[in-house]
């Protein structure tokens, strides 16, 4: 009886830190053929390999975009399921020196949101500055992702299209001074 609430206890307990942990809603869209983003700021976490995904100790967040099939996704496509071979790249701009960056965001994988794009990366400016974070997203390149006859004629050669959204007056300084462990 003690082994299994001890068994059980391991895998709440960590659940349950990670849950109370800040991180931050930015926006959440839906775009077509079917597909949820949400974006969010997070805790900049270690992530394999740093010299590609960014050094968690040269960071100050964690962007992340999650971009998943919904209910009106097109036939075959499972809900809820992680919709792959997007370019996703964020402008971060600072409000009040108008410093500004470009990232790539990534695929990365891991045990709370599974797949999602993300980079660990140092924001352009104090931390307790406000930004502005512009996310584009693109389809795939045409040489990267077949299309099969089926998806052109029911959604188009495409697997998505081109998308841009704008969220302003972010501020990023808790997430930033805090840590994941």
């Amino acid at each position: 009886m003690v082994r299994r609430l001890l068994l059980l206890l391991s895998f709440i307990i960590p659940f349950s830190i990670h849950s109370s942990l800040p991180e931050m809603v930015i926006g959440k869209e839906s775009v077509e053929p079917g597909i949820d983003l949400v974006f969010e700021g997070a805790i900049k976490d270690q992530v394999y390999p740093s010299s590609v995904f960014g050094s968690e100790e040269e960071s100050d967040i964690h962007l992340e975009v999650l971009a998943n099939w919904n209910n009106a996704s097109p036939q075959g496509s499972p809900v809820g399921g992680f919709v792959a071979y997007l370019q996703i790249t964020a402008e971060i701009i600072n409000q009040r020196t108008e410093s500004k960056k470009t990232i790539v965001l990534l695929p990365h994988v891991n045990m709370i949101d599974n797949l999602h794009y993300a980079l660990n990366t140092s924001l352009p400016g104090r931390v307790n500055d406000l930004f502005t974070v512009t996310f584009n997203i693109k389809p795939p390149e045409t040489s990267s992702l077949g299309i099969h006859y089926d998806w052109s004629q029911e959604v188009g050669l495409s697997l998505a299209g081109q998308y841009q959204f704008t969220y302003q007056d972010l501020d990023f300084e808790k997430i930033s001074q805090s840590k994941r462990r």
